[in-house]
């Protein structure tokens, strides 16, 4: 009997006390048995540290509590690599401090793995989950995003970089990766920091690995006001950060002399929104038109 991988899981937070512990729970939930857990302190100022710290003593052999040697706020990405780092599993999952998984998310996922060799990750669909509230008026908003792919599929790469830079595709999230692969493309960018972190550790991944995507929900995401995403939203931060991370992408793509045409398509058309967007609609309804023109020809 062949001896199942170890994953090790990373969830890193900062200032997340009322949701840490049921994402923590749901490590311990979780059918697949044989999982680590780094716990990443990015800074908090809140009871988050407590909550860890709480685990971690209770849970000695599986859980490890970790936090940047100056004890500060360094960012997402510095956070993950540091559980990278810390990491001794061959494949790595990644969780979000106010997210929660289905209990069979890692048995699915790392038989995917198993099955298909050449994948470099596996991800599915997000659950959008809005009951957790409890409340009545969110009882039944609960949805699974659309993947935008067929599902169940082995992706080529650079494939699903355009889908997802044109929003045609889910961005990969709650994702299992192989460590192997992690290291391959350098594992996140710390000198990018902002709300589209995640995304330049998948650009970067998709644009030279297969990827697997399933139909299969394992993640639930939890809306709330004080998401990263939902503050970006009401500030007008997430429109900043779009910016930001669609110049590194062409600056990365650049310094690999990357040459494929439907990803630098797929760039300069969401830059071009990005940067003018009231040139980018005027441009929108100019093609419109000629493509009328030239079907009725």
């Amino acid at each position: 009997m062949s001896v199942l991988p170890l994953v090790s899981a990373v969830i890193i937070f900062r200032d997340a006390e009322p949701f840490l512990g049921q994402a923590i729970e749901s490590v311990l939930w979780q059918t697949y048995p044989r999982w680590e857990l780094l716990l990443v302190d990015d800074g908090s100022t809140d009871g988050s540290g407590v909550v860890a710290r709480g685990f971690a003593a209770r849970y000695p052999a599986e859980i490890r509590y970790l936090r940047h040697d100056d004890g500060g706020n360094q960012g997402m990405s510095a956070s993950r690599n540091l559980g990278i780092r810390q990491s001794r599993g061959e494949l790595v999952a990644f969780l979000d401090a106010d997210d929660v998984w289905f209990p069979r998310a890692l048995e699915e996922q790392v038989a995917l793995l198993q099955r298909y060799e050449d994948a470099a990750m596996v991800y599915g669909p997000l659950t959008w989950w809005y009951g957790w509230t409890g409340a009545p008026e969110d009882q039944g908003r609960d949805h699974v995003e659309n993947l935008g792919v067929p599902p169940d599929t082995l992706i080529p790469p650079p494939t699903l970089l355009p889908l997802f830079l044109l929003d045609r595709a889910a961005v990969p999230s709650g994702m299992l990766v192989r460590r192997t692969a992690i290291d391959r493309v350098g594992g996140f960018e710390e000198a990018f920091r902002g709300e589209y972190e995640d995304q330049v550790f998948c650009a970067k991944l998709c644009l030279d690995l297969p990827v697997f995507a399933s139909g299969r929900s394992w993640y639930r995401y939890r809306q709330h006001p004080g998401s990263a995403v939902a503050v970006g939203h009401r500030t007008g931060q997430t429109h900043t950060a779009r910016i930001a991370f669609l110049t590194w992408l062409r600056g990365y793509l650049r310094e690999r002399d990357e040459s494929d045409a439907a990803v630098w398509r797929a760039l300069r058309h969401e830059l071009r929104r990005a940067t003018h967007p009231r040139r980018h609609r005027a441009l929108t309804r100019i093609e419109r038109v000629a493509r009328r023109v030239t079907s009725r020809g």
